[in-house]
């Protein structure tokens, strides 16, 4: 671990605008993209925040080839800047160094957000910094408001529509916990899920004990079909993950028992004589390396 050198500078450094030069072309259209617009509004409310990433300077051109940030030098350009903080690449790879990024999740964001406001940024400023209307600020600013502890916390680590919360804040936190699972069991924390869900919730699990709006389309046999179809899917999602543990792990013991027994010539010249059927499952398990198969 000791021979492990850093790929770039820690310091940024400034450089002419003019003295750094593109690595690839910039797609057509660029320019009138959301994602653009954003970062150009954000540079113009709060200056650059990421510096580019470029190569070491030509000796003979002084010019310094970029690697990344390709958008934020056009808007920097866009905006008349005539220098910019930039990251020297130590080695002579094309690397890009948010590639690997983790974008925030929708929780996280929110606690960004009220840190901003708790210090004095306005919903305004933040609004037109990320070239959004100030009422989304203000909806993300209220994420959580009416949302139990329990469900936030599985949702932390994900992203999702704002408008979710909406939904869960007409539900009693237990049943707003047992809908955050099945959004999260089946990969589908969306808008409709959970407007489907809430219409499946019973009387005595939502805030107001009225019933929501009937989704269009459904009949009221429809709906109790739901209903009872939800609350099945709900026991059963349970028992799963009560046995879901021990399950895998008699599933690892059971391939590795078959692995051996399939390294025996005996054995399995005995197999493609007498149950060449059983001998092609063994070999379809043992060569599994995911559930999902």
């Amino acid at each position: 671990m000791t021979n492990i050198f850093l790929g770039f500078s820690l310091e940024p450094i400034s450089v002419p605008v003019d003295n750094i030069l593109p690595s690839r072309r910039t797609p057509t259209g660029v320019t009138t993209s959301r994602k653009y617009l954003q970062i150009r509004t954000s540079i113009q409310e709060i200056g650059l925040i990421e510096p580019l990433s470029v190569g070491p300077a030509d000796a003979k051109t002084d010019q310094l080839i970029l690697l990344d940030g390709h958008i934020r030098l056009i808007a920097l350009q866009e905006l008349g800047y005539l220098e910019v903080p930039c990251l020297i690449a130590t080695d002579d790879e094309s690397y890009t160094y948010n590639s690997r990024i983790n974008r925030l999740s929708t929780i996280q964001e929110h606690h960004m957000i009220r840190r901003a406001i708790e210090r004095g940024v306005t919903p305004e400023r933040l609004a037109k910094a990320l070239s959004v209307d100030p009422r989304t600020i203000e909806r993300k600013a209220a994420l959580l408001e009416g949302i139990c502890p329990e469900a936030a916390e599985l949702l932390k680590d994900h992203q999702f529509p704002t408008d979710l919360s909406r939904v869960l804040r007409k539900m009693k936190p237990t049943r707003q916990l047992e809908c955050v699972e099945l959004m999260i069991s089946a990969n589908t924390i969306t808008i409709n899920y959970a407007e489907a869900l809430l219409v499946a919730t019973p009387l005595s699990m939502l805030v107001e004990g009225k019933k929501p709006k009937k989704l269009s389309g459904l009949t009221a046999e429809q709906i109790a079909k739901m209903e009872r179809e939800m609350s099945n899917l709900q026991e059963r999602y349970k028992m799963v993950e009560q046995t879901y543990g021990q399950d895998v792990l008699n599933l690892v013991l059971a391939k590795g028992y078959l692995a051996k027994l399939l390294e025996n010539p005996a054995i399995k010249r005995f197999l493609q004589h007498r149950q060449p059927e059983f001998l092609a499952e063994f070999e379809a398990i043992v060569q599994t390396v995911s559930l999902d198969q």
